[in-house]
């Protein structure tokens, strides 16, 4: 496994991979990682011949400073787990290797990323498409990985990859759970366990209502019930739960073929999300 730190070096050695490669796959996350992500570097190394991680806590997509503050970093064990995981290539830029210089250059990503999660985080979309356009260019992969967790962002990155006619194909992996139902993520680390119990009501805020909205229960009936589940939970603050088409993530009121349920909040002081598509 090689691990590159700057991004001259990096695309040298790419570009000497390429000569005997028919494909490259990228998997970008910002580390800390979990089992989640390894399912993303396996689906990769399926379809691959190289398979490229990038890890990088990105600040530009941060609307939150004590949240990037604390947000974990565990580049010696993500090591670890990667070179079991059989990842080729590790990208582990420094902000300053990143943005070299003071960015002058911004991105509107439209209306589907100023809802739900860009209602609550402004300026966050702004930034993913940012840095993600600077994977692609700096790495040039064939194929690169998301998690379905991230449903929003895949969303966004999928009209970013349409728009600037990126040669990349999307795919979205779904969501790796604890066996409590928790879709993993980074941030689980900052819960101790009786925090990871209580977060769990999110998953089962989205079972309950896929059941209600299957049943024919208005919508606004089933956001009240959410809401009480999540208030009687102790340390648990709902943002949003919201019922969305898939493709353009504007509410819906039938169960159709194509719908998500999304859902967001805290537990203390870290903020997490969820979804569930409906079929």
């Amino acid at each position: 496994m090689e691990i590159f730190y700057e991004i001259k070096p990096l695309r040298a050695f790419l570009r000497g991979k390429r000569k005997n490669l028919s494909s490259i796959g990228l998997v970008p996350t910002m580390g800390a990682l979990h089992q989640g992500h390894i399912e993303l570097i396996k689906a990769s190394r399926g379809q691959n011949d190289l398979t490229v991680c990038s890890i990088y806590v990105n600040p530009t997509q941060f609307n939150n400073a004590f949240d990037l503050e604390k947000y974990p970093r565990t580049l010696d064990s993500d090591k670890e787990k990667l070179e079991k995981a059989g990842c080729d290539v590790i990208f582990a830029p420094s902000n300053e290797e990143m943005y070299q210089t003071k960015s002058e250059i911004g991105f509107d990503v439209g209306e589907i990323g100023s809802v739900l999660e860009g209602e609550f985080r402004p300026g966050h979309f702004n930034g993913v498409a940012q840095v993600v356009c600077k994977l692609f260019n700096i790495i040039q992969p064939n194929r690169a990985y998301f998690g379905q967790k991230d449903f929003q962002q895949y969303k966004v990155i999928e009209n970013l990859v349409d728009e600037l006619q990126f040669d990349i194909q999307l795919t979205s992996v779904p969501i790796f759970r604890e066996r409590s139902g928790l879709a993993m993520s980074s941030r689980n680390q900052r819960l101790n366990e009786s925090e990871k119990a209580n977060a769990t009501v999110f998953y089962q805020s989205l079972l309950m209502a896929s059941e209600l909205v299957k049943k024919g229960e208005q919508f606004i009936t089933v956001k009240n019930k959410v809401k009480q589940m999540c208030e009687a939970t102790p340390n648990v603050k709902l943002e949003y739960i919201e019922w969305v088409d898939t493709k353009n993530l504007k509410p819906v009121q039938n169960v159709l073929d194509g719908s998500v349920l999304l859902i967001a909040g805290y537990v203390g002081d870290v903020r997490l999300i969820d979804n569930l598509l409906l079929e």
